[in-house]
């Protein structure tokens, strides 16, 4: 029961993007078309989870033991970029059809601050392995959710009459607030 409520928490509640505000940059720059949301949800699913449970790894096992947790951040960020690196070398050799679907996404999700976020979030909630690997689900699932809705959103609009000062960016920040708002409605479930 626990890891549903974690799974409820991280999707709706505390979404990663529209509560937290981390992953911006890919909300709005890759939210124009659905199809590139969704390429975007799996890279940065596949690279979210493997980042949480590596990092949470090298957290309890060489971090905390020597006693230099102040050098979380720079190593999360360095064990992220060398994941990316990693999965994008190993995709290229094994899967080639996967390493073109996914090709501009992987170098995107180094820069993506929602998934070095989850790996900090899930140390600081103090979450064991199984919990910090749901979380990092729940909120991958959440972040899709997010991204994909915005993007379908946004492509509706872009067959209506929009005042020509709305267009764009503009009507898709005011689109935003508004899903945010709505996500808050789900504040009391957990």
């Amino acid at each position: 029961m626990e890891y549903i409520l974690i799974i409820i928490a991280a999707v709706f509640v505390s979404n990663i993007v529209l509560n937290q505000f981390l992953g911006i940059c890919p909300f709005i720059g890759v939210s124009s078309k659905v199809e590139t949301a969704i390429g975007m949800t799996g890279a940065v699913t596949f690279v979210m989870v493997i980042a949480t449970l590596v990092t949470y790894l090298i957290y309890y096992s060489v971090l905390v033991p020597m006693d230099i947790v102040y050098m979380r951040t720079i190593t999360f960020i360095l064990v992220i970029a060398s994941l990316v690196q990693l999965v994008e070398i190993i995709l290229k050799k094994i899967s080639p059809p996967l390493y073109q679907a996914l090709g501009i996404f992987l170098p995107l999700i180094t820069t993506n601050c929602a998934v070095l976020g989850v790996a900090v979030l899930a140390v600081q909630k103090d979450f064991n392995l199984l919990e910090s690997t749901v979380y990092a689900i729940g909120n991958a699932v959440g972040f899709g959710l997010a991204l994909i809705t915005f993007s379908g959103i946004r492509e509706q609009l872009d067959l209506l009459n929009v005042p020509k000062r709305m267009k764009g960016v503009p009507i898709a920040f005011i689109v935003a607030g508004l899903m945010a708002l709505a996500f808050m409605g789900f504040a009391g479930i957990v």
